[in-house]
Parts: structure tokens; C-alpha cells; sequence
């Protein structure tokens, strides 16, 4: 089956049903070591897994690790250009959960983005990007432990999708042309916008299955928190791009009041709801008026508009959500996408779940990781329903590699949720509490150690890893 691999021969194969997968006691797991500094970072990484689940299980259960290739070190192995080789995608959907260190973004060879092709490829539409904060690290925010959100980011469409064409091009002139000349016209709203002709063009994409299945996603990991953690936010700049962004937010408010109805409540209608519970009397037209800023200056239309939405809340699901039951439920709320860069600096404990399309999610997460830490401590996950690959959310950085001192956080914490995915949450929790102890006692890679306060001398690489193990 494989030109170059050879398959572990004890442990079984993980599976999936309906998106959710099914794993043996002795998983085969295929691992891709990564390129620059993934050669000390993947063997910590190893270490601390293995160690994890031999004390949480003893001989239970263990991984049979499998290694394939990809980027720099898969071009060594399978010849030039060669960074995704077919044996490698054929044993990742074979064995349907991998893990994997950074990769090199290929010069060449017709490949933009590593991380994005296996993406695609694989249909991975949910990345999932957890930033909470471990005690001890350093951070550039006096109050890091208040954020403690996951961003949920559309992973397939927006421009990440990757189809453009550059200024001067046959293709992009004669699309510059038909939009100018006939379609921008025909729409009455773009009225005499024009794009200029020596313009690159790009498409951005954003479909109601894409979005839908990312929200409902994002619903059931609420569902399985705290109570207290129990919100999700649609970050969008859908007051601007409203066929698009803004149309994400409307598909992921229908899905929470369709498909998750009795699990959900948005934040407009716990306003409607417990106006009526602070005052059983209030009249419709109250109730309006105070969930619609600047009601009496609206058009009767939209007033008539604002009074209907009153009526239907109350008439729909006053017996199931009323006298307070709301409380009980997801709240599903929305904020436009540059609002919540400051809001999770400012009122980050308002904030647990943030659902967002491709770009917003990009900044986002790099932005939340950095109030914890940085993204030597960021893990990450792309999940499908078929499959799911967990990574490293950090660069090569080349020049540190083989030098045994890079923090292998970012990947080990990936490994923690991929655990978790697995069902295997006795082993994530154990690493949890090493990766805190270990912090917490200042015994930290150099990356770490340098902006302690005061400075403390560093481990190395594999040395962090020791000390999480010792910090079970």
C-alpha cells in the first residue's frame, strides 16, 4: 500500500461515525516530526504522551506511534518538491488522527501552505485553538489568567481558499471587466463603485453548510463545559461584508434556533425574556424599547419590525426558556470581529467560546495566545468528520534547531488535545497539571526563563519535558 512506509505491526486503527471518533486501546497514531526545530521538539513531545498514558492506564492502553513524512525531511526521503508524498496522505486517512510538529512553507513545487493543503485536503473545516493561562508564565497583561477562551476557525473557505489572480493578469483584467462593466452596475447598492484595472483580485467564499457545521461544532463544545463557560460568540465584520460575514452570523443564529433550540438562547432573546420576568406586565412595545437602543427615533416599519421580534420570543419560547430557564442554556451572542481584539484584553472573562471564519480566526488566536503567553504555549487541532490533525502552532524557527533548547509547549499541549478528543482524559489531565507545576516552579525553556522576573536559568528541551513528567 505505501512506497515508503512500514506501518506498525502491533495496534489498531481509529475510526469515525457521524464525526466522532472510535478508539482501540492500542491506537495507531501517525506522527509527522516537523521541520527545523521539530527534531527536538517531537521527541519531548513522545516522551511526555507515552509517559502520560502508561500512569493513567499502566499496559491498558498505550500508542503505536507511526511515523510519515512531510515538508523539508519528506523532500530528503521522496526526492524534490516531494513535501506531501502520497504515502503520507494515504496513512493519515487510513489511520484518521495524526499529530505533527511545524512544517516549512515550501519555495516551489506549487504547494502555498503546508498546514492549509492538509486542510483541504482532509476537510478539516473546524480549527480549534484553545489560550488559557498557565500560573507562572510570563505575559505582557496584568491580568492574563482572567482569558480563558477557545476560538473555533472555519478552516476551508474565506481566502484561505486561495483563489486570486494577480494584477495584470488575462483572467483578472477580464473578471475586472465584467465586473465593472456589467455586474457591479446591475446591483443597485455598489451604485458607481468601480475596481481599479490595475488591481490583483481575490474571492472570498462563505457558504451556509461551511459556517453551520463550524458553529454547531463550537454548540457542542459548550455543551460539554462549565456552565459558567457556557457562551458562544460569532465574531464577524458582518457590518460591512453583510453577504458574507454577516451572513455567518445570521446561519449560526438560525442554527442555534433551529438544530440546537432547546440548548440554546441568544442574547437578544434572554433581553426579551427577562424583561418579562422582571415585570410580567410589560407591553410589547416596552419590551422593545428596551432591547433596541434608539427605538422612538426608528422608522414605524422598523419599530413594527423590532415589537414583532418581542411577540415571536415570547410566544415560542417563553415555556421552554421563561422564569429564568434561560440561564440554564448556551448563550449565543455575536460582536464584530476588531470590538473583540480589545474585549479580550479589556473584558476577557466575558468570553469563552469564539466563533469565526478563516482571517478573524487567524489574528484572533495569535492575538489570544500572545496575552498568555505567546505561541510557544498555543496548541491547535483541525478536526473533520473523518479525520483530525493536531499541530504545532508556531514556526520552524531553523536557527534554534538541534540546539535542545526550544520549547515544545505549543506541541505537547496539542498532544493534550488530542488526548481529550480521544477520550483518553485521564492522560490530557495528567499533563495539565505537570505542564502547571513545572511553570509554576520557573522550570521553563529559555523562551520562557528570560522574561521572568527576576530571570531564572533554563532548560532545555528535553529537560522541560522531564520536568512535566515529574510534575504528574
Amino acid at each position: 500500500m505505501y512506497e515508503q512506509l512500514i506501518p506498525p505491526t502491533t495496534g489498531s486503527k481509529i475510526t469515525f461515525k457521524a464525526g466522532k471518533p472510535s478508539v482501540p486501546d492500542n491506537p495507531i497514531i501517525p506522527f509527522i516530526r516537523g521541520d527545523g526545530t521539530g527534531v527536538d521538539i517531537w521527541p519531548a513531545t513522545e516522551k511526555v504522551i507515552d509517559a502520560a498514558v502508561k500512569k493513567a492506564y499502566g499496559d491498558r492502553r498505550k500508542i503505536s506511534w507511526f511515523k510519515v513524512y512531510a515538508g523539508d525531511e519528506a523532500c530528503e526521503k521522496y526526492g524534490t518538491y516531494q513535501y506531501l508524498p502520497e504515502d503520507t496522505l494515504k496513512a493519515i486517512k487510513e489511520y484518521g488522527i495524526a499529530i505533527k510538529g511545524p512544517l516549512t512553507t515550501p519555495v516551489g513545487g506549487g504547494i502555498r501552505s503546508l498546514n492549509v493543503a492538509l486542510r483541504q485536503i482532509f476537510n478539516l473545516y473546524a480549527c480549534v485553538r484553545p489560550c488559557r493561562y498557565y500560573p507562572g508564565t510570563p505575559s505582557p497583561h496584568k491580568y492574563p489568567e482572567k482569558l480563558d477562551v477557545i476560538v473555533y476557525r472555519e478552516n476551508t473557505e474565506d481566502i484561505y481558499l486561495g483563489i486570486e489572480w494577480k494584477q495584470g493578469d488575462a483572467i483578472a483584467n477580464k473578471l475586472i471587466q465584467l465586473l465593472n462593466q456589467e455586474l457591479i452596475p446591475a446591483t443597485a447598492e455598489h451604485g458607481k463603485k468601480q475596481i481599479p484595472l490595475d488591481s490583483g483580485i481575490g474571492i472570498k467564499p462563505i457558504s451556509k453548510t461551511g459556517s453551520q457545521r463550524l458553529i454547531g461544532r463550537a454548540i457542542q463544545q459548550a455543551l460539554r463545559l462549565p456552565k459558567s463557560k457556557q457562551k458562544v460568540t460569532l465574531v464577524h465584520k458582518g457590518n460591512i461584508m453583510k453577504y458574507t460575514e454577516g451572513a455567518f452570523r445570521d446561519w449560526g443564529y438560525e442554527l442555534a434556533t433551529t438544530e440546537f433550540r432547546a440548548e440554546c438562547v441568544t442574547e437578544r432573546e434572554s433581553w426579551i425574556l427577562s424583561n418579562k420576568e422582571a415585570n410580567p406586565d410589560i407591553t410589547i412595545e416596552e419590551n422593545a424599547r428596551k432591547i433596541e437602543p434608539g427605538y422612538d427615533a426608528l422608522t414605524p416599519e422598523k419599530q413594527q419590525e423590532i415589537k414583532q421580534e418581542v411577540e415571536t420570543v415570547l410566544k415560542n419560547i417563553w415555556d421552554s426558556h421563561g422564569e429564568g430557564k434561560w440561564q440554564d442554556k448556551v448563550m449565543v451572542n455575536d460582536r464584530i470581529a476588531d470590538s473583540i481584539f480589545q474585549q479580550i484584553q479589556t473584558r476577557p472573562d466575558e468570553y469563552s467560546i469564539l466563533a469565526t471564519m478563516n482571517l478573524n480566526g487567524d489574528y484572533i488566536s495569535d492575538a489570544a495566545a500572545a496575552v498568555v503567553g505567546g505561541l510557544g504555549m498555543s496548541p491547535g487541532a483541525n478536526i473533520g468528520d473523518n479525520c483530525a490533525i493536531f499541530e504545532a502552532t508556531h514556526g520552524t524557527a531553523p536557527k534554534h534547531a538541534g540546539k535542545n533548547r526550544i520549547n515544545p509547549g505549543s506541541v505537547i499541549l496539542s498532544g493534550v488535545m488530542m488526548l481529550e478528543f480521544m477520550g483518553w482524559q485521564e492522560a490530557a489531565d495528567l499533563i495539565q497539571k505537570g505542564i502547571a507545576g513545572a511553570i509554576a516552579s520557573s522550570q521553563v525553556t529559555y523562551d520562557l526563563a528570560r522574561l521572568m522576573n527576576p530571570p531564572v536559568e533554563p532548560l532545555s528541551c528535553s529537560d522541560f519535558a522531564q520536568a512535566i513528567i515529574d510534575n504528574f
